[in-house]
Formats: structure tokens, C-alpha cells, sequence
């Protein structure tokens, strides 16, 4: 029996996942948490070693990726596994793959292949540096797609070297954009009746997300440089020491850096000839934000963050986890969700970051075992019970 919907909102379309890692799984849990009829296909277990790759199943990271999933095992290394994929295309509306480019034209499960069967497959790549050009062969890992994308140079202290961002940004990016671009091809599929092949990659991500720093050179030729927890182009705009730790403050225009040194009984400096203007104060930067934790650092953070949130100026607590989670706002908007299962194990995880009034996203089923339904879906797809059985015996599926 099917696994309930996390939402109506795409439950008519059918996903086949064949993704790994975690870039792949970001886009297709995208689908899957909006509802689609996601189709996890895995490599069926090998009996020698008992490894599975993708790391502990029943640990968080896998958790969290592949939640409101059904799963199911297919050799795809075997031309019967090939057949079996192929029948689940003709009845299919997706395929997302996170394969090197030249892996899926060896199987014979590359777009130009599939849309032969079905001409209105939508069919989502993501790949490390693109399908083509010099570096298409190159695996792809987040890390290095930060470095090649720019982020690093611009993330860290002035003058410590490069620093990677703590989350891999590359990878979950790209994985939400193949999401998008596979969403706007079902749109347009409504106009044309067919589908089309969806690309990116974890540097045309990584770029696309320097925005403002990356249009500082293309307009301007300015190459942007590490700044720290400074704001590049927003002066006052940081991190700055309290009594009992630190806070955020953000001034985005003269009229708010007012506001702050009012609020924080600094009221000279706005005449001071070096803040008077928005150059002055990018000018004097250093010697402005040590003003400013002269005085932040006479009360606590609470304190500051309710004293300037009433004056108003931009500024928040800076939280650990554990922290964030425990906010009376976080709690508010309940994105920290419990996944049912019958097995009453512990499974909480983040839910979508948006909401739709008429047709919301739930965690709707926990994430599935290794080819949990690989019966049940084969039979949705039309197999009969003697072929089902033929290819376990035959370990295609």
C-alpha cells in the first residue's frame, strides 16, 4: 500500500530517485516533501559484504534526506535492471540522477535514451561541473566546489586564509535549483506535452550564490575580499561583544546607523567627521566598531537585542543549535517536526521552510528501509507476480 502523501500539492506526479549523496537527495526530497510519488531505486545489497553506501541508515544525515520516500532495489548494472527501469519510465513523470555525465549514457539511461520511451519525461541533472567542457569527468565534492566557486575567498577573517562555509552550500543549492528547474519543466510541459533534460551543477551553484560579491566584479571590478563577520558594504554591520557573549547588529542605512548610536548612548559619534557619511565609516571601520563594543559590552545580549529591537534597529542573538531551536519564534513556526513510524523510534527533522494555505507539507512517512517496497511498486507499474519473483531469483531486483 502506497505511503501517505506529504501533500496534494504534487502528488500526481511520479519521481524515480536514482540519487546518491546529497545534492541529488536535496532535490528530490523537495518533490517528495511536496507530495510526488517518489521512487528511491538503490543498488540491490551485496550478500558478500553487507555494506550499504551513503553512510549509518538509521543515522541523521540519511534521515533527514530521505523522509516521505518509498524505496526499492534495482541492478542497473544487469540489461534486465535496465528493462525494469525503462518499463518504470514509461509510466513515470521525473528522473533525477546525480551520476558522473558519462555513467548514464554506459547504462543506457541517459535523457536522449529515455525520452525515446517517453517523450514527456522531465529529466533533472546535477553534476559537479556540468555535462560538458574541460572538466566534466571531474567528481564533484561541495568543498571544492566552494573553493572553485569563489566562496572561500571571501569567507573567514582578512589575511587567515580561505575558510569553507560550515554547511555544504554547494551541494544543497544545487540540489534545490534541480528541484526548481525540474518544477518549471513540469510547468512548461503543460503548454508543450513534453519534457526536457534539467541541468546544474555544484559550481554553477556556488557562483550563482555569491550574487551581490559576484556582481561587484562583473559591473564594477571589484574582487571582493574576506571581511570576517563585517558586512562588505553595510558600515556598522557585525558581530559585536556583549557582557555575556555577542549579538548581531545589521545598519543598512544612515538613518539606522543613527538609531544605533542613540540606542547605545553614543549619540557624538554621529557628527564625528570620521562616521558622518557611509565612506567615512567604511573608512574607519575598525576604529567605529571598537566604538561601538565600548559600549555594547556594558550590558547582556538579551538586553541589547530587546533595547535595539524597540529603537529599531536589525540585531539578534547569535545561537548555537540546541539555542536556535530552543527560540520562542523557531517553536512559532514549528519547522522542527516528528516523523511517524511504527517502529516509535526517534525521527525529528527540519520540515520545508515555506508554507501553502490549501495544500501544506507533513512528514508524512519515515525514510523507507533498503527496497522496503520493491514489491509493491513493481506491482503498481504493472509486473506480475511470476516476473517479481523471476528477477529476485535472478538478483535484478
Amino acid at each position: 500500500m502506497p505511503s501517505p502523501h506529504a501533500s496534494q500539492a504534487l502528488s500526481r506526479f511520479t519521481v524515480l530517485d536514482l540519487t546518491r549523496v546529497r545534492s541529488g537527495p536535496t532535490a528530490v526530497r523537495q518533490l517528495a516533501d511536496w507530495g510526488a510519488n517518489v521512487i528511491k531505486i538503490e543498488a540491490v545489497p551485496d550478500e558478500d559484504s553487507g555494506e550499504q553506501l551513503g553512510g549509518p541508515r538509521h543515522g541523521s544525515d540519511f534521515q533527514n534526506l530521505h523522509r516521505n520516500k518509498r524505496a526499492m532495489t534495482l541492478n542497473l548494472k544487469d540489461p534486465k535492471g535496465v528493462e525494469v527501469f525503462k518499463r518504470l519510465v514509461e509510466k513515470a513523470d521525473v528522473v533525477i540522477e546525480n551520476f558522473r555525465p558519462d555513467v548514464k549514457a554506459r547504462l543506457g539511461i541517459d535523457y536522449d535514451s529515455l525520452r525515446k520511451i517517453n517523450p514527456r519525461i522531465v529529466y533533472g541533472s546535477i553534476s559537479g561541473f556540468g555535462q560538458d567542457g574541460p572538466y566534466h569527468k571531474r567528481p564533484g565534492f561541495d568543498q571544492i566546489a566552494q573553493g572553485m566557486g569563489g566562496l572561500m575567498s571571501i569567507t573567514g577573517a582578512p589575511d587567515e586564509g580561505p575558510m569553507r562555509v560550515g554547511i555544504p552550500v554547494a551541494d544543497l543549492t544545487a540540489g534545490l535549483f534541480c528541484a526548481m528547474g525540474v518544477l518549471t519543466a513540469l510547468l512548461e510541459r503543460d503548454v508543450s506535452g513534453e519534457g526536457q533534460w534539467v541541468q546544474t551543477s555544484l559550481l554553477q551553484a556556488q557562483i550563482f550564490m555569491l550574487d551581490f560579491q559576484a556582481s561587484r566584479w562583473l559591473m564594477e571590478g571589484q574582487v571582493p575580499k574576506q571581511a570576517g563577520n563585517n558586512h562588505p558594504t553595510s558600515i556598522p554591520t557585525g558581530v559585536f561583544k556583549t557582557s555575556d557573549g555577542y549579538i548581531n547588529i545589521a545598519t543598512a542605512s544612515g538613518k539606522i546607523w543613527e538609531r544605533l548610536a542613540h540606542a547605545i548612548g553614543a549619540s557624538e559619534l554621529i557628527d564625528n567627521p570620521d562616521y558622518k557619511t557611509a565612506p567615512a565609516r567604511s573608512k574607519n571601520r575598525d576604529a567605529l566598531n571598537a566604538a561601538i563594543n565600548e559600549r555594547t559590552a556594558t550590558r547582556s545580549s538579551a538586553e541589547w537585542v530587546d533595547e535595539l529591537n524597540k529603537a529599531g534597529v536589525p540585531c539578534g542573538p547569535i545561537y548555537s543549535v540546541d539555542q536556535m531551536f530552543d527560540d520562542a519564534q523557531v517553536k512559532h513556526l514549528a519547522i522542527a517536526q516528528d516523523v511517524p513510524n511504527a517502529e516509535n523510534r526517534k525521527i525529528r527533522l527540519v520540515g520545508q521552510p515555506m508554507t501553502l494555505s490549501r495544500t501544506p507539507s507533513k512528514m508524512a512517512a519515515r525514510p523507507p528501509e533498503v527496497g522496503e517496497q520493491t514489491g509493491e511498486i513493481l506491482t503498481e507499474f504493472g509486473f506480475s507476480t511470476d516476473e517479481i519473483a523471476a528477477l529476485r531469483k535472478d538478483k535484478v531486483v
